[in-house]
């Protein structure tokens, strides 16, 4: 397939070129190099013949339907979003700019689509990848989200995502555009942006630096390897019905506090230091605003119905990840010089 691929400089989206180009589709990576995204993420693949990088914003929508038209693309998918939370409640304007405007450019992009001959119209998916988030929050002891869970965003962050993903399936039911949606648990892998739990805890231990745990690191998560992600939305735009939605989770659920000691002892294994623990460093800060209990995501349908399942447990994925931090300096390191990894998300907004 052609696929042109949105924010795929960004995390899951460079994940996601990677393995489409080693499955050997060709990819578009559009991408507006923010802050978050990052070429270098994409160093085994940009001399590839099957393999080509555009940088626009997707609010561009004149930019886009041109870049459909001239690469022939077969399939969208729609990964760019500004994805932080904390960064979201600190300051909220332009997650409603990128998430819920950029998605609109991009669904109106879309009209490309009824250009292509009747044979590729009915193979054409716009594949809108989401979040969890959307759905809320969970009780400690009970519940898992599954594709009929109501929608309860609770950060600035979840409620522009849950809005572009009614945009997408209002696309689909108004003018029939053949988009399908998948909610994802949080990621965890290399080329994962420093701020983000996992690798902001792994570089402030190597650093020596405290490790900050909102709250009583009681909060549970849904752990998903990046490259089982990746493997996933290829499994959702090859194989997905349109006007579908597919949750996609690693039945990995952990709190914060376990997460963060179990990044300690693969630490204390793969570089200890005599006589101290990284755990040591553990320290607890005042909890977000607003911060979700639990999530937990039910894979069932993708599993039954594509075929797909994790190939990562949280322990193996965990480790490979932290192994990967430990011997990629040159990536992490000239992040970590201009963003120190201090906290953000108190409730002050802009």
């Amino acid at each position: 397939m052609r696929i042109l691929v949105t924010g795929g400089a960004g995390f899951i989206g460079s994940a996601v070129c990677r393995h489409l180009v080693g499955e050997g589709d060709f990819v578009l990576n559009v991408d507006a190099l923010t802050y978050a995204g990052n070429l270098k993420s994409l160093r085994a693949i940009e001399n590839q013949p099957n393999y080509a990088f555009l940088q626009a914003d997707i609010r561009d929508e004149e930019t886009i339907l041109d870049a459909m038209r001239a690469n022939d693309i077969d399939a969208v998918m729609h990964l760019a979003a500004e994805s932080h939370v904390d960064r979201s409640i600190d300051g909220p304007d332009i997650f409603l700019q990128t998430n819920v405007i950029g998605t609109f450019r991009m669904l109106s992009a879309g009209r490309y689509w009824a250009e292509l001959p009747a044979d590729r119209r009915e193979a054409f998916r716009f594949h809108h990848v989401s979040t969890d988030e959307v759905y809320g929050d969970l009780p400690f002891d009970s519940g898992i989200f599954t594709e009929e869970t109501p929608y309860k965003p609770s950060s600035p962050y979840s409620a522009s995502k849950a809005a572009s993903d009614h945009l997408a399936r209002a696309w689909c039911h108004t003018y029939g555009l053949p988009t399908v949606l998948s909610n994802c648990s949080n990621n965890y892998g290399p080329f994962h942006f420093p701020e983000k739990l996992i690798p902001l805890v792994t570089l402030n231990a190597l650093d020596g630096r405290d490790l900050p745990v909102y709250g009583e690191g009681q909060n549970v998560r849904d752990w998903l390897f990046v490259e089982d992600h990746a493997r996933a939305l290829e499994a959702v735009i090859k194989k997905g019905a349109p006007g579908e939605t597919y949750n996609i989770g690693g039945r990995s659920e952990r709190t914060n506090i376990d997460v963060v000691r179990t990044i300690c002892a693969i630490l204390d294994d793969e570089r200890p230091r005599p006589g101290k623990s990284y755990a040591d460093q553990i320290t607890f800060v005042t909890d977000r605003p607003g911060h979700d209990r639990r999530y937990a995501i039910d894979p069932t349908k993708i599993e039954t119905e594509l075929g797909w399942k994790a190939r990562e447990t949280f322990e193996s994925g965990l480790r490979k990840t932290i192994r990967w931090y430990l011997g990629n300096d040159w990536w992490w390191a000239p992040i970590r010089e201009t963003d120190k990894g201090e906290r953000r998300g108190r409730g002050h907004v802009e």
